[in-house]
């Protein structure tokens, strides 16, 4: 069966910013078409459950008070690279509006809840690798 890296929000780990989890209804059909290599890569990159919200603003990654986890964020690129690379993975289903996971849109940096067009870090990382991206919104495509 292909493997498909997925944001681990999606499949119920309680990996969000908030300590919640982003469970996506599809996941179960996905997994008998699929082995699903959940990864979150602000987690695997240093970053705490629960942590504060973080935004791209000006090509770096901003906590909501301030601080720069730009870092922390492409560690976890970088991670969820050698696990595709590993593996073979050349799909990853990403959650959208995530500094690292967006796939077709983020949030503008403000910490307004705005949302932009653009990529989170790991989801441009992965597709300049040649990685095929799709958000959770488009989870359909591949059932």
């Amino acid at each position: 069966m292909e493997k498909i890296l997925i944001s681990a929000c999606l499949i119920g780990d309680k990996t969000k910013y908030d300590g919640h989890s982003n469970y996506h209804p599809l996941i179960k059909k996905l997994m008998e078409k699929y082995d699903l290599v959940p990864f979150c890569p602000e987690v695997e990159g240093g970053l705490p459950i629960p942590r504060l919200p973080n935004e791209i603003k000006d090509k770096k990654v901003i906590r909501q008070d301030g601080k720069d986890v730009t870092h922390q964020f492409y560690k976890g690129a970088e991670l969820a690279w050698n696990i595709c690379n590993y593996l073979s993975i050349k799909i990853a289903i990403l959650k959208d509006g995530s500094p690292s996971c967006g796939s077709n849109q983020i949030y503008d940096g403000s910490f307004s809840h705005k949302k932009i067009p653009g990529q989170g870090i790991t989801a441009s990382y992965l597709k300049s690798k040649g990685l095929i991206i799709y958000s959770e919104d488009e989870i359909e495509k591949l059932i």
